[in-house]
Formats: structure tokens, sequence, C-alpha cells
């Protein structure tokens, strides 16, 4: 049942605008806090944002579809909450693979949840760093948008070399993978 919902979890970008439970982003906080961590490190802290005021003021400082500038949420679809992602530099200098890990983990709860997500690295991190009060020792990696989907983007297979994700008349966003058969070798590279 996890292949099914890995391979069916599509990263979302337009939301409706319902709130989050509260319950639901303390669980993926938690999967977060228990997935694995280099050398077990846990250099990873998390502040989750779901209050009004400051989900305007986050969604702001955030872009949403570099092949698609001119695209993305309105105010009226923006996510209802948002999982920062910080590296405690007091514990160590670099976040290695748990950054990603724990957003997968974070992602994965959302869906299993009913939620959509969306991993976001393209952020204003100095206007968030005020907004959020993360103190210097913190380094800001990442968000992650959670809230209902108010889209079903698809997948389509790469055509002519293109991973551009692109929208079709219906604006339904298409998002190419590359195939099984480009990506995968077994037992050698040849």
């Amino acid at each position: 049942m996890i292949h099914e919902k890995i391979i069916s979890r599509r990263s979302i970008r337009k939301y409706a605008q319902k709130p989050v439970p509260k319950e639901t982003l303390v669980r993926c906080i938690e999967a977060a806090r228990l997935s694995p961590s280099g050398a077990n490190r846990q250099p990873l802290k998390y502040v989750v944002v779901n209050e009004e005021d400051l989900l305007t003021k986050v969604f702001q400082a955030t872009r949403w579809a570099g092949y698609l500038p001119e695209w993305g949420p309105s105010a009226d679809e923006a996510p209802q909450a948002y999982v920062a992602i910080l590296l405690d530099t007091n514990i160590s200098k670099s976040p290695g693979h748990d950054a990603g890990i724990a957003a997968m983990s974070i992602s994965m709860v959302a869906f299993d949840e009913g939620l959509g997500s969306c991993m976001l690295g393209s952020i204003d991190r100095p206007k968030l760093r005020e907004l959020l009060k993360v103190p210097d020792h913190l380094e800001i990696l990442f968000l992650v948008a959670i809230g209902y989907a108010a889209e079903q983007p698809t997948t389509d297979e790469v055509k002519e070399e293109s991973i551009r994700y692109w929208l079709d008349e219906d604006s339904c966003l298409h998002v190419p993978k590359r195939s099984a058969e480009e990506i995968l070798r077994w037992n050698t590279y040849e």
C-alpha cells in the first residue's frame, strides 16, 4: 500500500480554504521527528504556521512554479499551513539528507490524512526569518506547504527530453517524469 501512496502523491500548489486540523500537523511533525537522521544527530527543528494572519505573510514570501512563473496559487488558493524546516547549526553545519527525509515524511503523513503538500525551496529566507522570529543559529532550509487540494496534477512521460511541467486547456498541471527504463540499471550502469 505504501508504494501506491508514494506514486500517487503529487505536489499541490492550489488549496481549498479549509483549516488543517492541528492534530494532523502534530502527526506530521512526529513523523519528521522520528525519521532517520545521519549519525542520529537530529539537527532539524520545525516551525508550524497555521494562524491566518501569519499564513498570509508567509504566502507572500513564497514562489511556486519556476517553469510557469505566471501560474501559481492566488491568495484565495493559498495553503492553510506551512512547516518550516530549520537546521540547528549548533548541532550540525550540514543537514545531509535529513531535511529531504523529514519533508517526505511530513508530506506522506499529510497525504495519508487526505491533504496535499508542496516542498518549497524558492522562498524569501530573510523575510521568513523575520516573520517566524528564527534565531541566527537556525538556518531556514525550506517550507512544506500543506492543505486540502484544490487541483489534481497528473504525470506524463518525458517527451523530447523536456522535464518542464505544463498546463493543458483545462488548467490541469502535467508533470513529466522520466521512465524507469531511462533511470534504472541492474548491477552496473552499462
